[in-house]
């Protein structure tokens, strides 16, 4: 599909016209294809394009995946890196319309246990903020809950936090895809 011949178009709360819907997830495993796939819906966007970062580089692994991430993105994107206050990086945002991607919510996830915050709190601030945006809203999140049970409260606890933010954001997203193999399901 074309930047030019978007299928269907919505009105987002800043009178924007764009072919993307107010909110989107896109989920799937390590290496699926999802960050690739969300970045090429943002890219239809006819406007601002900014990428959030929930990403913290901590070591040279992480750093190259970072890199390989911004290369493959136009120069006109913008980036903002928000590890802990997602909502608030959202809101400011999409302001003028901007088309925000967010890669991705789990490692938010773990950001917010790592530094002990409010872990329901914090998604029922963003679940709260969803209809507060004034751009569409791209959504990436690993799914982590179709292997093992993990052999530790922590891990176990980590799973089931994005097992209900997903259940609760794709409740209200208008378009939630499960990418594998580079190839997109739609589910909603």
């Amino acid at each position: 599909m074309s930047k030019s011949q978007p299928s269907s178009l919505a009105l987002g709360m800043s009178g924007m016209v764009t072919p993307l819907p107010p909110v989107t997830l896109v989920l799937g495993g390590a290496r699926s294809g999802k960050s690739r796939y969300a970045e090429q819906l943002v890219d239809r966007h006819p406007g601002r394009r900014t990428y959030i970062a929930t990403a913290e580089v901590l070591d040279a692994e992480m750093a190259e995946r970072v890199k390989a991430h911004r290369d493959r993105r136009d120069s006109d994107w913008k980036t903002v890196e928000a590890p802990l206050e997602l909502a608030h990086a959202l809101k400011a945002e999409t302001e003028q319309g901007a088309a925000v991607l967010v890669d991705c919510l789990t490692l938010w996830l773990g950001n917010l246990l790592g530094q002990d915050r409010d872990v329901d709190a914090e998604i029922d601030g963003l679940i709260v903020a969803l209809g507060q945006f004034g751009g569409p809203v791209v959504f990436v999140s690993n799914e982590v809950g179709q292997g093992i049970v993990p052999d530790n409260a922590l891990a176990r606890r980590f799973r089931d936090l994005a097992g209900i933010l997903h259940q609760r954001l794709a409740e209200k997203a208008d378009h939630v895809v499960f990418v594998t193999a580079g190839l997109p399901m739609k589910l909603k």
